[in-house]
C-alpha cells in the first residue's frame, strides 16, 4: 500500500496548480461524479493520487477510478498489479479486460490505429461513466500533452486546436476534465517517482513511433536553443490575435 501521507514540498506545489487549474476552468463543482480514467501509467496514477487528497478551495465530489485493458498483454500481469493497487488503497474502480487495442492494430485497420483505439476506448468510457452516474471524466492529460496536441492538429489536421481543460460533450451532460492542465511532464513523473507509484509498461507496439513521440523529440530539440519554447506555446494559447490569421474570402 501507497503512504497516504502527503506533505512533501513537491507534493504542494503540484496540488496548488491543480487546483488553480481546476477553479480556473470551473472544472468541479459541488456534488459531482468524476470518472477518472486510469491507465495505470504514472501521469493517471499521479492524478489519481493527487484528487484523493483534502482539497483546499474545491467543493466536494465523488470520483471512481476507471481502467479500460486494450489486450495487449495476454497474461494481464500488468491488470493484476494495477488492480492490487486499487484494492490496497480502497479506491471504488471498474476494470474491464478488451481487445479494442488489438483490432485496433489489426490487419483491417493499419493506417490509423491510434484514431480508432482511442475512440473505441473512449466510447466505453462514456458508457461506463453514464452507468456509475458521473457527470465529469478526468483525464491526465498534462501541460505538455496540450502544447503537443496543438503541434500535432497544426502538422497533420491543419487545424489550430488542442485539448481544452473543461471541454463540454453530449449538450452539457458530461464533461472531459483535465485537472493536470497547467502541470508539465517532467514534475508530473517526478511525483510519481517520489511516491513509488507501481506505473506500468505501455505495451502499445506503436507508443514509441507515434506522431506524438515526433513532436516531442522536436520540442526538446527547440528546447535546447529556447529552454522557455514549451512555456511560451503554452502562453500563446491565450494570446490570440485573430485580426492577425488567415480568414478566407467568402465566394
Amino acid at each position: 500500500m501507497i503512504n497516504k501521507a502527503k506533505n512533501t514540498k513537491l507534493f504542494l506545489h503540484l496540488k496548488k496548480w491543480l487546483e488553480k487549474a481546476v477553479l480556473d476552468f470551473n472544472m468541479i463543482e459541488e456534488g459531482d461524479r468524476v470518472l477518472i480514467g486510469v491507465s495505470g501509467g504514472a501521469d493517471s496514477l499521479a492524478l489519481l493520487d493527487l484528487l484523493d487528497s483534502p482539497m483546499v478551495f474545491i467543493p466536494g465530489f465523488s470520483f471512481i477510478a476507471v481502467n479500460i485493458d486494450m489486450g495487449f498483454d495476454s497474461e494481464y500481469a500488468a491488470y493484476n498489479q494495477l488492480e492490487k493497487y486499487l484494492q490496497d488503497n480502497n479506491y471504488a474502480y471498474v476494470m474491464e479486460k478488451t481487445d479494442i487495442g488489438l483490432v485496433a492494430h489489426s490487419a483491417v485497420n493499419r493506417k490509423n490505429p491510434c484514431f480508432l483505439c482511442s475512440r473505441m476506448r473512449r466510447k466505453r468510457i462514456f458508457e461506463i461513466a453514464a452507468e456509475k452516474g458521473c457527470n465529469k471524466i478526468a483525464f491526465a492529460h498534462h501541460k505538455d500533452d496540450i502544447i503537443e496536441t496543438l503541434l500535432i492538429n497544426m502538422f497533420y489536421g491543419r487545424e489550430i486546436s488542442t485539448m481544452m481543460p473543461n471541454q463540454r460533450i453530449f449538450g452539457g451532460k458530461l464533461h472531459i476534465i483535465r485537472p493536470l492542465a497547467y502541470l508539465p511532464e517532467e514534475l508530473v513523473k517526478k511525483y510519481s517517482r517520489e511516491r513509488q507509484f507501481p506505473a506500468l509498461k505501455n505495451d502499445c507496439p506503436t507508443s514509441e513511433n507515434s506522431r506524438r513521440i515526433y513532436i516531442k523529440k522536436l520540442l526538446n530539440e527547440l528546447e535546447r536553443e529556447n529552454k522557455d519554447i514549451r512555456h511560451n506555446i503554452f502562453q500563446a494559447m491565450s494570446h490570440v490575435k485573430p485580426d492577425y490569421l488567415l480568414s478566407v474570402p467568402k465566394k
